[in-house]
């Protein structure tokens, strides 16, 4: 077994600069990390994590909360799996743990008791919506300058940590290509409010009509709660506007799919009875029929740049306020591939 003396030997230092390098304790030259480090993988060293942590008082695990949703597997999900993709890749080149943390969506929220009960250096929290009491513990959180990052859920008016992408921009992107086809009318089916990406593409959806000259109206707004079947029940309603409102963006790709297959069973077909346009650009979008036109949103990267500022944070006593936003394109397919005069009405609804 090759042990830290070897390395040491091996590079020509002392066993004590060795501990130095894998424990992070500076100050040292980069020549001498390099030196340890290429030493070490010539050797197949690999350090101690329980010796580690006690020599540098760390835990070495960055803990992630994430919702517990009643039977949603969240690991199947195309938006958490890769949100946790992405932290877990960053995480693993410097040799930290990923701790999941299971919160029912309404419990009592205490983030900070968080680094007391759990071992844990740092977190990220996914899920995260506006109530007062997310707002109290996030504020606790952030006044005990703990190491955190939100993700995907921004609180404008207060000074907290997050990484999100540009939801304004992509709702913008994705109502104009409507527009622009000659769809004048363009219902969306949005999630919650309580969630800042959903406030945040009505903001881009609204502003659209406007650069359009077209009159916002309420009531060509739905909501849904990002899952598959809450738009499978909104096609419900929805299939009532759709011969005269034949375009829709969507919030999210499992909400627009169901709504493809609720307003299926209605007689409509997507890219042919009316124009459609989902979020996330998830692995399922390519594979529906007709295959779907969504907003590409960086999810692994997000997830990537949470850990990243989360460590930054660890590692350092003057990291400023994080508010990062990463850019969305859109990308057509099938079911926005159509223009107004090439829709089509159902044999059942003449």
């Amino acid at each position: 077994m090759v042990k830290r003396k070897d390395v040491a030997k091996l590079a020509g230092v002392s066993e004590a600069t060795v501990s130095r390098v894998f424990n992070n304790v500076g100050p040292l030259r980069k020549k001498t990390i390099q030196k340890v480090r290429q030493a070490a993988e010539e050797l197949g060293y690999r350090p101690n994590a329980i010796a580690q942590s006690f020599a540098t008082g760390k835990a070495r695990n960055i803990g992630v909360v994430v919702p517990h949703v009643p039977k949603v597997n969240v690991f199947s999900t195309h938006y958490f799996s890769e949100l946790l993709s992405g932290i877990g890749a960053k995480l693993g080149e410097v040799g930290y743990g990923l701790l999941l943390l299971f919160q029912p969506a309404d419990a009592p929220k205490d983030y900070a008791e968080l680094f007391l009960t759990q071992k844990i250096d740092g977190c990220i929290i996914l899920g995260s919506k506006r109530t007062s009491g997310e707002i109290e513990a996030l504020q606790k959180l952030h006044d005990f300058d703990f190491p955190y990052c939100l993700v995907n859920q921004t609180y404008p008016e207060y000074p907290f940590h997050f990484i999100d992408a540009n939801h304004y921009e992509g709702s913008y992107q994705a109502v104009t290509l409507l527009i622009q086809k000659g769809f004048e009318k363009v219902l969306f089916l949005n999630g919650p409010m309580e969630y800042s990406n959903s406030a945040d593409r009505l903001a881009g959806y609204q502003n659209a009509l406007s650069k359009a000259g077209i009159r916002y109206v309420s009531e060509w707004i739905f909501e849904g709660n990002y899952s598959r079947k809450s738009g499978f029940q909104a096609a419900e309603k929805m299939g009532e506007f759709i011969t005269d409102y034949p375009a829709v963006f969507a919030g999210n790709d499992r909400m627009a799919i169901g709504l493809i297959q609720g307003l299926s069973q209605q007689g409509y077909q997507a890219g042919k009875d009316y124009a459609l346009i989902g979020y996330d650009d998830s692995d399922v979008s390519k594979m529906t029929t007709p295959s779907l036109s969504t907003v590409k949103v960086p999810l692994f990267d997000m997830g990537y740049l949470a850990a990243k500022r989360v460590l930054e944070q660890i590692s350092s006593d003057e990291v400023g306020e994080i508010r990062d936003r990463l850019s969305v394109s859109v990308i057509e397919r099938e079911s926005s591939n159509l223009k107004p005069e090439k829709v089509r009405k159902p044999l059942g609804k003449y």
